[in-house]
C-alpha cells in the first residue's frame, strides 16, 4: 500500500522522512473552524481523521496519516500570531508559565476505510522572558506562523524550562513513536 503524508507541513514531512519510508504527501484542503463548544481535544481529533479522510478519497488502497495541532494556554486555544505585536503578547504572557500542546495521529487504511487515533499532550514550560529576550527571539525566528509564536526545532527552544511529553517529535507536530506502532499494526516494519 502507498504511504500519503496528509500534509503541508514541512516539519511534518522533516519527521516522517526519519523513519526512511518512501511517501507521498498531500495537503488536505478542509474547513478547520472551531466548532462552537468543541474542546481542544475533540477539535484536533476531528480534524486529524478528516484530513486523512479527505486525502482517502482521491487515493484508494493507501495508508494515509493525518495530524493536527493546537496549544492551549489559560483554556483558550491559540492561534498563530500573524504578525510580530501579537507574538511579542503571546510570548510575554506565557514568561513563567506553561502551554499545553494536543497533537492527534491519524492513520487511515483508505482500502478498508479503519482508522487509528492518538493523542499526545505536551506541556512547554517557559521560563522568564525579559522584553529584550522575546525581541531578539523574534527578530532571528520569525514564528509568526506558528501556534504559540514559537518554534521548538529552532532557537525556540531557548525560551523554554522544561518540556513533559511522551514523545519530543509530538510537540514539531507528529508523534512518530506511536506512528511507528500504528504502522506495525499495518504490517508496515520500519526496521525491517
Amino acid at each position: 500500500m502507498k504511504l500519503i503524508l496528509g500534509s503541508s507541513s514541512p516539519f511534518r514531512k522533516s519527521l516522517l522522512e526519519k523513519l526512511l519510508l518512501e511517501f507521498d504527501t498531500y495537503s488536505p484542503d478542509i474547513d478547520e473552524t472551531v466548532f462552537e463548544g468543541e474542546s481542544p481535544s475533540a477539535l484536533v481529533k476531528r480534524l486529524s481523521i478528516a484530513k486523512a479522510e479527505e486525502i482517502a478519497k482521491r487515493n484508494p488502497n493507501s495508508l494515509i496519516i493525518g495530524s493536527d495541532q493546537v496549544a492551549v494556554f489559560d483554556n483558550q486555544i491559540l492561534g498563530k500570531p500573524g504578525n510580530h505585536e501579537n507574538a511579542v503578547k503571546q510570548l510575554t504572557k506565557f514568561s513563567t508559565h506553561s502551554v499545553k500542546f494536543i497533537t492527534g495521529l491519524c492513520l487511515f487504511n483508505s482500502k478498508t476505510s479503519d482508522y487509528q487515533y492518538h493523542q499526545d499532550e505536551t506541556w512547554v514550560h517557559f521560563r522568564e522572558l525579559s522584553a529584550i529576550q522575546i525581541e531578539y527571539y523574534l527578530k532571528n525566528d520569525s514564528p509568526y506562523q506558528c501556534a504559540g509564536s514559537f518554534r521548538s526545532e529552532g532557537l525556540g527552544c531557548s525560551l523554554f524550562r522544561s518540556i513533559e511529553t511522551s514523545d519530543p517529535n509530538a510537540l514539531i507536530g507528529l508523534p512518530i513513536i506511536k506512528l511507528v506502532e500504528m504502522l506495525e499494526s499495518e504490517g508496515i516494519d520500519v526496521l525491517n
